[in-house]
């Protein structure tokens, strides 16, 4: 006899995910939630600021793309919100032709993220090498650090002690407990003292004015036309790459520190469904941000959709119902979070004189090159592209002289076998053209590509031009040994590549 079937409420709490019966995990992704709303509100400012928006609409924007991608994305615990890297995109279309083309655009780059990320881009993540993802990681510390120098410069004297009193909270605070994550306990003792002694600094508020309601939808006021198509479009696939590489990058790094694996290409289409919210929401668009993410991940220990979704929630609660409070925090407690943030970040290995004497000097010089790239163009997604592509010049170049072509003659003369091991492609193909003796070899010359793979149009050419030097000598060539898939590729490319009949 069959065993009765679950009830509607059982089968829920088996669907219903652990941590939500945990109440410690509450308590760390409640508080990591409040800490990244916290330090996003400066953030959000200086990047509306950097796009030549009203600081509200960067706040809009990081209120929707939390909110929004803590449901549809695909990596647990990662920040989305307004980044500098989407603001120095489409500053340009704004300035030039308003807001309001700025949200067409903003619109239009999600609806290119959700098809690029329904083609499988997510999947062009694993050509990244670990070198550029170190040196992206190390390039990020910097720019983060650098972020912090202008809140450092032509500042009263108290802005250094209030940053030193915050760090040395920072570090030794957990060491009492960690029940109360240590950059919200920063934040709150520097706001008190800087209120209580009256102590004159930079504060959020100094940023600009902080929203007082929520954001209402709408749609871009700008004419629905094939013109405004094509002004936009190239704004809008800017920013979907930009944003795509940012958040793809950002996933796998969330990835690597938490020991657990995440949907990309789910991440890639809740990207773009992020941005279409936060368009018709009036944001300024966005994707993942790398520095919150390390607030939230690492230093705040949160693990679930459920900070990530706090995170914006908190921020316009912050901004709409204790803006006051929420001003006058100074941005030094803000400056002493993100500081320490980098130093978490940075991977000190990579740069230890034992790790740099036994590392290879191409890995080296890729992660030099994408940390480089990146802190001249302030681009995160242009470091990685080089670096990668410096990474596959380097292996191209380590692989091509791999390939080895041994000559074996018979004792009565009338015969030569070749044998070629490697892997032939165009990197490789146009030096085994000259490790033959054409005029030399007896008439019988047999190439064994047993030990070798034919990869690419331009190897099956030199095989051909291989053949045809000996067959102007009157020689005659057999190539043996083809593994089935270079031996289908030899017969359908072999003798179509010239213009020859």
């Amino acid at each position: 006899m069959s065993s009765p079937a679950p009830s509607p409420a059982v089968r829920l709490r088996a669907l219903r995910p652990d941590w939500l019966s945990d109440p410690k995990v509450w308590r760390t992704e409640i508080l990591a939630g409040l800490v990244v709303g916290l330090a996003l509100i400066p953030e959000a400012i200086s990047f509306s600021i950097i796009a030549g928006v009203d600081p509200r609409i960067g706040l809009f924007a990081a209120f929707t793309m939390a909110v929004t991608i803590s449901v549809v994305g695909g990596r647990r615990a990662m920040i989305s919100a307004a980044t500098g890297a989407v603001a120095l995109v489409i500053a340009p279309l704004n300035r030039e032709h308003g807001f309001g083309y700025l949200l067409a655009a903003v619109i239009l780059a999600g609806v290119f993220q959700i098809v690029l990320g329904a083609l499988g881009v997510a999947k062009l993540m694993r050509f990244v090498p670990r070198s550029v993802m170190v040196g992206f990681v190390n390039a990020l510390a910097i720019l983060i650090f650098l972020a912090q120098v202008p809140e450092m410069r032509d500042v009263p004297w108290a802005v250094y002690p209030l940053i030193v009193g915050g760090l040395v909270l920072l570090v030794f605070f957990p060491r009492i407990t960690k029940v109360v994550p240590a950059p919200l306990v920063s934040i709150v003792v520097l706001t008190v003292i800087t209120i209580a002694a009256g102590i004159a600094v930079p504060t959020v508020g100094d940023k600009g004015a902080l929203p007082s309601s929520l954001p209402v939808p709408g749609l871009p006021d700008v004419p629905f036309t094939l013109d405004t198509l094509t002004l936009v479009a190239p704004y809008a696939l800017a920013m979907a790459l930009v944003g795509l590489m940012e958040s793809l990058m950002t996933a796998k790094l969330v990835d690597e520190i938490t020991d657990t694996h995440s949907s990309k290409t789910r991440e890639s289409i809740g990207q773009g469904i992020a941005n279409i919210v936060t368009g018709f929401f009036g944001g300024m668009g966005g994707c993942a941000m790398i520095g919150q993410t390390m607030i939230n991940v690492k230093v705040s220990g949160a693990r679930t959709r459920l900070s990530t979704f706090l995170a914006g929630a908190f921020l316009m609660v912050l901004c709409v119902v204790f803006g006051p409070v929420v001003s006058d925090i100074p941005m030094a407690a803000l400056v002493a979070v993100m500081v320490m943030v980098c130093f978490a970040t940075f991977d000190w290995h990579s740069i230890a004189p034992k790790t740099l004497r036994r590392m290879p000097a191409g890995e080296i010089a890729v992660m030099v090159i994408t940390v480089a790239v990146v802190v001249a163009t302030s681009n995160l997604a242009i470091g990685v592209v080089v670096g990668s592509v410096t990474a596959m010049v380097i292996f191209a170049k380590r692989v091509a002289h791999v390939v080895n072509v041994s000559a074996v003659h018979a004792p009565d003369g009338t015969q030569v076998v070749y044998e070629v091991t490697g892997e032939l492609f165009f990197a490789s193909s146009n030096d085994l053209v000259m490790q033959f003796g054409y005029a030399t070899d007896p008439g019988k010359v047999v190439i064994d590509l047993s030990g070798a793979h034919i990869w690419d149009a331009s190897s099956v050419a030199a095989l051909d031009a291989i053949e045809t030097k000996y067959a102007q000598r009157g020689k005659q060539v057999e190539i043996i040994g083809l593994n089935r898939p270079s031996a289908h590729l030899h017969e359908k490319l072999s003798g179509e590549l010239t213009g020859g009949s």
